[in-house]
């Protein structure tokens, strides 16, 4: 069975170094479990590292049994079938069952650009494949907000991928199972896996809800703590399924709450030079918004009833002028299945083509190697 899970680096030096550029790949490719702090060698001289650089990497056209690689690497053979399970799994080593005896490991394609190549094709065809899933669940519009403003921030992509299987009865949804497999769980689900879990609940919300999904209105819509639920959609965020945007939807309560605070704080004088209301608003706005104000019967309606005339986008300049903030909401990142599809398919390929830019740099480091 297929099974990937990447994790953007940047691209390493370009000064050859074997043992970085084989550090680089076992990070990418999330081939060994950070526990604890880093270690003075950066993992250099732990077993899958070895395993690549000295045997399947540095002698592409020998085959391995495990028995041979156990007491070439001092390791137990129960152990290292586990490294070498995982490896089989990422596409990048293939084995033969020919003969008798143990199993033989080679790396696909006699190169380590051969097969890094065999993992981009595989890794593009299943995330094209299993993404169709979404159309089944998407019943969101994605009406565009009032000012689409682009994410200020991004996190480090880190998605995986999984061969379609069966469900098995009793283990959770098809949906389930396939957040899982794009690493929208985490990497130990647990009780997560279920289908009424609350990571599924807030991405089935994600699918049908067409604003922005604020951590408030999800912990209050979905019972959660408001952490845990923050927790949950940082991990979509690295996925590329899911974006963080300006909620520009919920202008006028962000500019009720900017005007009734500096009006506490600094008075009439300051909110009509230094706070915008002079710059952008009309008289007969500045006069009923200041009247609520000392009245203290400003409300979000009669904010929004006053500013109908004024552009979006002069709206968010008043509200920078009072010192607000837009809170942050999240949503599906597209307005339909493909765009999301596309979106994550865009990140993807770039990891790809580190991995195939680095694959290459090794096979020629490699060689200069056997050559000296």
């Amino acid at each position: 069975m297929f099974s990937l899970r990447l994790v953007e680096q940047p691209l390493p030096s370009l000064d050859r170094d074997i043992d970085g550029l084989v550090a680089w790949l076992v990070d990418t490719l999330c081939l060994v479990r950070k526990r604890g702090e880093a270690t003075a060698d950066h993992g250099r001289a732990g077993v899958v590292h070895r395993l690549l650089r000295d045997h399947l990497f540095g002698q592409p056209d020998v085959a391995w049994d495990a028995q041979m690689l156990a007491d070439e690497l001092a390791q137990m053979p129960a152990a290292l079938n586990h490294h070498l399970g995982r490896l089989v799994e990422t596409g990048l080593v293939g084995y033969t069952n020919e003969g008798k005896g143990w199993r033989k490991y080679y790396l696909r394609g006699g190169s380590i650009s051969n097969a890094v190549a065999y993992v981009q094709q595989h890794a593009l065809l299943v995330l094209a494949q299993r993404m169709t899933l979404l159309d089944q669940h998407w019943t969101r519009e994605a009406t565009p907000l009032p000012v689409e403003l682009p994410q200020d921030d991004t996190v480090p992509f880190a998605l995986g991928l999984v061969d379609h299987r069966p469900v098995q009865d009793g283990t959770g949804t098809a949906l389930s199972h396939w957040m899982n497999d794009f690493g929208l769980l985490g990497e130990r689900p647990g009780k997560e896996l279920a289908g009424d879990s609350l990571t599924a609940k807030v991405f089935l919300t994600l699918l049908e809800r067409d604003a922005p999904l604020s951590l408030d209105e999800a912990a209050e819509l979905l019972g959660g703590p408001k952490a845990r639920v923050g927790r949950i959609l940082d991990r979509f965020r690295a996925t590329a399924m899911v974006e963080r945007v300006p909620r520009t939807d919920r202008l006028g309560t962000a500019l009720w709450t900017a005007m009734t605070t500096q009006h506490q704080r600094r008075g009439e004088d300051w909110l009509l030079k230094k706070g915008g209301f002079q710059r952008l608003l009309t008289d007969g706005q500045q006069t009923h918004l200041l009247k609520a104000l000392k009245t203290g019967k400003l409300t979000v309606d009669l904010v929004t009833e006053q500013l109908a005339s004024v552009e979006a986008r002069e709206q968010m300049l008043l509200l920078n002028l009072l010192g607000g903030r837009l809170p942050m909401g999240y949503r599906m990142a597209g307005a339909e299945p493909s765009a999301v599809k596309r979106n994550v398919q865009d990140r993807l390929d770039r990891v790809l083509r580190r991995m195939v830019r680095v694959a290459g740099l090794l096979d020629e480091a490699m060689m200069k190697t056997d050559a000296s």
